[in-house]
């Protein structure tokens, strides 16, 4: 094994966008100054992140630092998942905020805003193992399938939202005003899905707004989460009036999302979905296809070496 390729850092830098360039050469800068020694390759597809990242492993890197969000992380993580235990215990995983969601890596106080920051925590080289979820479910085939996720699995009315705003933004362009014209247009989505949960004793059989199943911080819905304790924290919304949406929408933004008395939480190592009809999968940000019929939601201990701060 070449000791020399194991201190060098393997980085796949994901962009948001064709023309967003800027923050990789402040990037580059930032390594340069502290003399990092470092490869990268440059992907803009959630197969071409999977595809890298082995070839990483394969190649000998011990170190991979995606430059990404919460969905280019999920797919390393993903990719991760499919080695043997005693091969993934040999990788450091990391990431450099750039995407259009950093929720994860907000969590551990890495800042898009703070290149220098992130990359001195990175040096130190502190890791922690923690969790993954795992979504297990059938395809339209008939197939068993699974995906691991880091922060969360959303069902329902905020899946629906995460896809409004991606379908808007490849539109309008501006994240600010895709997320605006996402929440006016929800007015005039299906507001509440039929459901039916299994979560620790309870039985949850009624319409829901929709469901968080959280890693991590859950993008404000699960504020108490936290991806190192092995059980997942699940926040259920049942139906609300249009204006207590907008309330629970400023709770959701101030920190304060588990004091709406539509939200109702839990903590499990596992949730049943025994039914949730016509209600889209979100996964770390990104719309999933539709499990077919029932699935279940899982945590697995301490299963990724995680880079964090000092």
């Amino acid at each position: 094994m070449n000791t020399e390729l194991e201190k060098r850092w393997g980085i796949l830098y994901c962009p948001k966008g064709r023309k967003e360039h800027k923050n990789w050469r402040k990037i580059q800068r930032v390594l340069e100054e502290r003399n990092v020694q470092y490869d990268f390759v440059q992907s803009e597809s959630s197969s071409g992140v999977e595809r890298l990242v082995k070839m990483m492993v394969n190649n000998g890197y011990k170190t991979i630092i995606i430059v990404g969000g919460d969905s280019a992380l999920n797919d390393a993580v993903n990719c991760l998942m499919d080695f043997e235990k005693r091969v993934r215990d040999t990788i450091s995983l990391g990431i450099i905020p750039n995407g259009v969601l950093n929720d994860f890596a907000r969590f551990w106080n890495f800042k898009e805003s703070n290149i220098e920051q992130t990359v001195d925590w990175l040096l130190k080289h502190r890791v922690r193992k923690v969790d993954a979820g795992c979504v297990r479910y059938r395809n339209k085939k008939g197939e068993s399938c699974h995906r691991y996720f880091m922060n969360c699995v959303n069902i329902g009315l905020i899946a629906d939202i995460m896809n409004l705003r991606r379908q808007t933004r490849s539109i309008l362009g501006s994240r600010t005003l895709s997320f605006v014209v996402s929440l006016i247009l929800m007015v005039f989505h299906r507001m509440e899905y039929k459901m039916h949960l299994k979560i620790n004793t309870d039985r949850i059989q009624r319409k829901v707004m929709t469901v968080c199943i959280s890693n991590g911080p859950g993008y404000g819905q699960t504020p108490n989460a936290v991806p190192y304790n092995g059980l997942l924290d699940v926040s259920v919304v049942y139906h609300a009036e249009i204006v207590q949406v907008f309330a629970g929408l400023w709770l959701l933004i101030t920190g304060r999302f588990l004091n709406h008395r539509s939200v109702h939480p839990f903590r499990t190592r596992e949730v049943q979905v025994v039914e949730a009809r016509h209600a889209l999968v979100g996964i770390d940000g990104r719309l999933m296809r539709t499990p077919v019929g029932s699935y279940r939601i899982t945590i697995e201990q301490e299963v990724i070496n995680f880079l964090i701060p000092d």
